[in-house]
């Protein structure tokens, strides 16, 4: 349908707005791109100096959230070319954000092999609420939109998938089977299963969340990670 040709490096991040293509490229810029303009992009946001390898638009379409190799997470808001937020406590590259669909301004981001942990924002206070490390590089963060929990997947050393409730940030699961780092994790509509896909060329699908008529009675505390979590390799 369109071809847009305005990085100059490769593209490793993408975000969808609405009609709105946010695009994260290794030249350390951000383009937006609306597809009912002609322009290629109708927005640059420069910050980062490094690749950028993750983005994401908060619930609400107002803030956008991306980090770097630079190992730096800013926040835009949907006007600014220069990021509004900047946080600098990750100690290694930062491609894993999720925004809290419970919570309006909670931002969650996971740092690389030298730093491992996940971390909270509250965008709104602009104030740093909690770490957690995990032990591994996190490559990815999605939380549940039906109980307030979030899962995250790893690479180095042990390339595994856990789901946290949060905050208290207590594991309730801990999925492992593959054997490279899980670099891609999507989850369904009804938000009960994630497909998780790795180096180790397979696709997994885990049943990890209720559904949200039953979330009150069917959530992983209850009914038991080892009978609730069911893995399918394509």
């Amino acid at each position: 349908m369109r071809t847009m040709e305005s990085h100059r490096m490769r593209v490793g991040a993408l975000a969808w707005n609405s009609s709105l293509l946010s695009s994260g490229s290794r030249d350390k810029n951000i383009l937006h791109h609306d597809l009912r303009a002609p322009e290629d992009y109708v927005s640059k946001l420069t910050g980062h100096k490094s690749e950028v390898c993750g983005l994401k638009w908060s619930y609400d379409n107002r803030q956008l959230a991306s980090g770097g190799n630079d190992n730096k997470l800013f926040v835009w808001n949907q006007h600014s070319v220069q990021p509004v937020l900047k946080y600098t406590e990750h100690t290694a590259a930062v491609k894993a954000i999720a925004w809290s669909p419970h919570l309006h301004g909670l931002l969650a981001s996971g740092g690389g092999t030298a730093d491992r942990c996940i971390r909270f924002w509250n965008t709104t206070t602009n104030t740093h609420l909690s770490s957690m490390d995990t032990g591994s590089q996190v490559c990815n963060l999605v939380w549940s939109k039906n109980v307030n929990e979030l899962v995250s997947t790893h690479g180095y050393s042990q390339n595994q998938i856990i789901v946290w409730r949060y905050p208290t940030m207590s594991k309730l699961a801990t999925l492992t089977g593959h054997t490279f780092r899980v670099l891609y994790l999507a989850i369904s509509p009804d938000g009960q299963t994630i497909v998780t896909g790795a180096g180790d060329e397979t696709l997994r699908f885990w049943n990890v969340f209720p559904s949200p008529k039953s979330q009150s009675s069917d959530s992983l505390s209850s009914i038991g990670a080892t009978s609730f979590v069911r893995s399918y390799i394509r």
